[in-house]
């Protein structure tokens, strides 16, 4: 798979319909997350925390492009907080987040990632801090 694939594959083949356990065949043994998540395992955490704190997360890929072994995603979600966030009941509240995200492949396998997204923004939309 070219790393456009890799990436949309990701997105639309694990995430997106919860298929989990298919994340070792996007992800390196070795890869590095944004927030230090390691390897498969460790993005499957972070992913798991946000589909329990909005169970309806399905992430819309609005923009990806690609130069060499990176791949740039734009993504956008609208969820109902319906589970813990950062410590926070759920509220039952509809967060809308956009993101962007650029992915690094080689040997056939995403091995990093960064990622910026409004956190801020989601926890005042979901009413944990004042605007």
């Amino acid at each position: 798979m070219t790393p456009s694939e890799l990436v949309k594959g990701l997105y639309e083949d694990c995430l997106n319909p919860r298929r989990l356990d298919r994340l070792t065949d996007y992800l390196s043994d070795d890869f590095a997350g944004s927030s230090g998540e390691r390897g498969p395992q460790g993005f499957r955490q972070t992913v798991e925390r946000m589909v329990t704190a909005f169970p309806d997360l399905r992430f819309e890929l609005e923009d990806l492009f690609a130069a060499g072994d990176k791949v740039c995603l734009r993504w956008r979600f609208e969820a109902a907080h319906l589970g813990p966030l950062a410590g926070v009941a759920p509220t039952g509240k509809v967060a809308v987040q956009q993101g962007i995200a650029i992915y690094q492949a080689s040997d056939g396998k995403l091995t990093r990632a960064w990622l910026q997204v409004d956190r801020l923004g989601v926890l005042q939309q979901i009413g944990a801090l004042a605007l």
